[in-house]
């Protein structure tokens, strides 16, 4: 379903949804956990979905409500050989891989779009090293595994997606031995490290963190029950920031500035620029200001870099956003689709191997953009209406299940007006 957006201001509050990121850390480790927990504020996006699928494959027993999840794992690992459906989920791929095989298992994993353009060479080298069968395709996410995980000394490059360090730190725990993950380069994305070992320690399990360079895994824990409630998501806050920041005046509720989220760094990008963010008797409001171009360090908070960059293409002077070449193994190649859109949309963007050059213009004209069926193009094109002249119109509303299912809701209850048609109508 295609929509045609008519530019207008956004203006009153809403409640950012639960963080994903920590939502996919709670049920993991709730499901490790022998016992019953519940995870409240839940949000039934598709990638959570996703993860609440892949555990119940290993035969957790997980109980879904309106917005909370109650969670048996005394059943966890009961089937030694499943199938499970990843969807476009990276997060619930990369975690499930090593869990998968904490015990002797026999695993199918398969999933959809880009997903099986996403490399996994990171597992595969120690699937040699240890002597665990596997059998894959290229491009296609159709990845047999055979044997168990063993404990040892992993050593991981930190250049490469966080999400295989977490996967390890999930399932490391439970080996009979000790281990260690030795981070052989500078480690981007450390936010997400923090998140896995917040949520590693709400669960009762302990790791010693020696400067993000060595991380040492005392074998034979095991996962106590807990009630989390999940916090709200920076990543989503982070479109309705940049709301803000380009003269919007919407009021976040729910936000916990104290959080370890890496996103969080979107409040310290816009301020830099010349915003300022306030706190309302109701939540918190990122006023505008002489938007100035900055430099961008984008390796710890890749997932804001969109919304982020339209706040860069109207702004005075030019930025350069850095360190984003993971943009490009993203659901789609975001690097080159957000220089892309901002130039559709009237901007001036240039893309680079490894960052992207956007020189600030005064105002966006609008137009006809793809959504490259990515949830974060989609609802940065959403942002960039509300400052265009003329219409846009984006190709795929829908992808935004995969994140974010009330996006549009939300969207229209702040005065967003969209009309909706099928392409090829």
């Amino acid at each position: 379903m295609a929509i045609t957006i008519t530019p207008k201001k956004l203006k009153g509050s809403v409640d950012v949804p639960p963080s994903k990121s920590m939502a996919h850390r709670a049920i993991i480790c709730a499901s490790l956990a022998r016992g019953k927990s519940v995870i409240r504020h839940i949000e039934y996006s598709k990638d959570i979905e996703a993860t609440i699928s892949a555990m119940k494959a290993l035969g957790t027993m997980i109980f879904q409500y309106d917005d909370y999840l109650e969670i048996d794992g005394t059943t966890t690992f009961i089937r030694n050989m499943c199938d499970i459906d990843c969807h476009e989920s990276g997060s619930t791929l990369r975690f499930m891989i090593p869990i998968s095989i904490v015990c002797e298992a026999n695993v199918h994993f398969i999933g959809q779009g880009r997903l099986g353009k996403r490399p996994l060479d990171v597992y595969y080298k120690i699937f040699d090293e240890q002597n665990i069968g596997y059998l894959y395709q290229e491009d296609v996410l159709d990845l047999y595994i055979k044997g168990q995980l063993k404990a040892g000394e992993f050593e991981i490059p930190g250049n490469v997606s966080s999400q295989f360090i977490s996967g390890l730190l999930f399932a490391l725990p439970l080996l009979d031995d000790d281990s260690k993950i030795v981070i052989s380069s500078p480690l981007e994305s450390k936010g997400y490290i923090d998140l896995t070992l917040q949520m590693l320690e709400q669960y009762g399990v302990h790791i010693e963190n020696h400067n993000y360079q060595e991380l040492v895994i005392p074998g034979g824990q095991t996962y106590q029950p807990c009630d989390y409630d999940v916090e709200a998501d920076f990543s989503q806050a982070a479109f309705y920031l940049v709301a803000g920041a380009l003269g919007n005046d919407v009021v976040l509720k729910g936000l916990n500035l104290s959080s370890q989220q890496g996103d969080k760094e979107a409040i310290d990008i816009l301020e830099r620029m010349g915003c300022q963010l306030m706190l309302q008797d109701d939540g918190y409001h990122m006023y505008p200001g002489h938007l100035k171009a900055t430099t961008i360090d984008g390796s710890q908070c890749p997932d804001i870099i969109p919304v982020i960059a339209l706040a860069c293409a109207l702004s005075e002077g030019v930025t350069r956003i850095e360190n984003v070449g993971r943009l490009r193994i993203k659901e789609c190649d975001r690097l080159s689709a957000t220089v892309e859109v901002i130039n559709q949309l009237g901007g001036k963007a240039k893309e680079e191997a490894d960052a992207m050059v956007i020189e600030g213009v005064k105002t966006l004209r609008g137009g006809q953009v793809s959504s490259y069926n990515d949830h974060r193009m989609a609802m940065m094109e959403a942002i960039a209406s509300t400052v265009c002249q003329e219409k846009v119109e984006i190709d795929d509303k829908d992808c935004v299940q995969k994140s974010y299912p009330c996006f549009w809701e939300h969207f229209t209850m702040l005065g967003g007006v969209y009309d909706e048609f099928n392409v090829g109508d």
